[in-house]
């Protein structure tokens, strides 16, 4: 930030204090956007709905495996029990490995549980257990996506569409920062999905592939490890990254005892095998910047 607009900034806040007191500060806050890496923002107060701060948070966005969100919560919402064996489904891991998905590290037609694939799904968003869940739950792909569009409909999200489960590119699988925190609000009132979105770890269900299991790590929470937050904690989060959507996450944090939502799209992407997590910066800042009632 300059200094030019740097002293800008100062002489609208003595005016604004001026003019009509310290609430002021809190509009001004959630105005200047340009600070930020992320192309799309929204921050939300889960208690009172209301929006901290916002850039761009209607406008169209890529959301990659923010995807996984949509995908856990439907599976969730039709799934009676979660011990329940679902093994790999041998095409859906095929696909996956050809499109070079990130994976959890399951193999094709191994006997997990739900559990193991709702995990693997979230944790380190595994495309093979996103799409063995759509088979599982729906029959196919093509019909789970159809139920994923008809829960965005239901939830009133006006600028979402989904094409898969797992979130690989694809020109007409769009959402906004807005819509995105409207649907993690609302599946976060899933105590199922609360425990996924907000577990760090998880060890899989033994199997002959895998006699120990496996361990998966939240690919947000697995990021925080070194990093300081001072007045607040990020409890849970959902990653995503492709070339056209950019660094995107999507976070749980508490503050003053308050429940927020996060969610960071669209931080340019330079290298994909060396990101730079300007998204994981700009969460930080934004917590930060949180002011409590």
């Amino acid at each position: 930030m300059n200094k030019k607009f740097f002293k800008l900034i100062m002489i609208i806040v003595i005016i604004a204090i001026a003019v009509t007191g310290k609430d002021s500060l809190k509009g001004l806050y959630k105005n200047i956007a340009g600070d930020y890496s992320s192309e799309y923002i929204c921050v939300m107060n889960r208690e009172n709905k209301n929006i901290e701060y916002e850039k761009n948070s209607s406008s169209k966005a890529y959301p990659a495996s923010l995807t996984k969100i949509m995908t856990v919560i439907v599976a969730l919402e039709h799934i009676d029990d979660l011990s329940e064996i679902a093994p790999i489904d041998i095409e859906a891991y095929q696909t996956m490995v050809v499109e070079n998905s990130s994976m959890a590290g399951f193999y094709g037609r191994e006997e997990v549980t739900y559990r193991d694939l709702l995990y693997g799904t979230m944790l380190p968003s595994g495309g093979e257990a996103a799409n063995s869940l759509a088979v599982h739950v729906a029959g196919s792909v093509e019909r789970f996506v159809k139920m994923m569009n008809e829960k965005a409909s239901e939830l009133k999200l006006e600028n979402t569409h989904f094409t898969s489960p797992e979130g690989l590119h694809n020109e007409e699988q769009y959402t906004s920062a807005s819509d995105m925190a409207k649907l993690l609000d609302y599946a976060l009132e899933n105590e199922n999905f609360k425990e996924i979105f907000t577990e760090k770890t998880f060890k899989t269900t033994k199997t002959l592939d895998h006699p120990n299991g496996i361990l998966l790590q939240s690919t947000v929470l697995s990021r925080l490890e070194e990093i300081p937050q001072k007045g607040f904690e990020i409890m849970g989060g959902k990653s995503g990254t492709t070339s056209k959507a950019g660094q995107c996450w999507a976070t749980l944090g508490i503050k003053g005892g308050q429940e927020y939502i996060c969610i960071v799209m669209g931080a340019p992407l330079n290298d994909i095998s060396n990101p730079d997590m300007k998204q994981r910066d700009d969460t930080i800042r934004l917590y930060e910047r949180i002011q409590l009632p």
